[in-house]
């Protein structure tokens, strides 16, 4: 039986994503839709989605969410790192959103149910649309005066 905040956060975020009309996509794998075009961020992108898949191979491993939880943290670091430097006005909101999707997963329950994981793949699919698309053309570096 999934915790009933994962069922209402996971009904809230199923009706944005039909606002916005966004499908998870079969097989969840990465394709080209989710390109934000810096690259280090893509290959990112490639990982979180092979975490999500390991996890759903594996529902009940604690090394398999437990090494999920530490790409998606390196990536939320790495991302927010870029947006800060660039000076991207969205940075704050972007990273409560990070912050609370990774005290979402640590919070998680072994093994893993069905509501549980396609909760995360709807959330990594909006977040990327819907959020990161969001400073798609704006993360280059400053330059040094």
């Amino acid at each position: 039986m999934p915790l009933s905040w994962i069922f209402r956060r996971h009904q809230r975020l199923k009706e944005e994503m039909k606002e916005e009309h966004e499908e998870i996509p079969k097989p969840f794998v990465w394709d080209e839709s989710f390109r934000v075009y810096y690259d280090n961020l893509d290959e990112d992108h490639r990982k979180l989605f092979q975490g999500i898949f390991n996890c759903a191979k594996n529902p009940g491993s604690a090394q398999v969410l437990l090494d999920t939880i530490h790409v998606y943290r390196d990536h939320f670091v790495s991302e927010e790192r870029m947006m800060k430097e660039a000076g991207f006005s969205g940075h704050d909101s972007h990273k409560s959103l990070h912050t609370k999707f990774l005290a979402e997963m640590i919070s998680f329950q072994l093994p893993l149910d069905a509501e549980t994981l396609e909760y995360c793949k709807d959330w990594l699919v909006h977040h990327i649309k819907s959020v990161d698309f969001n400073y798609k053309g704006k993360l280059q570096w400053k330059s040094e005066k």
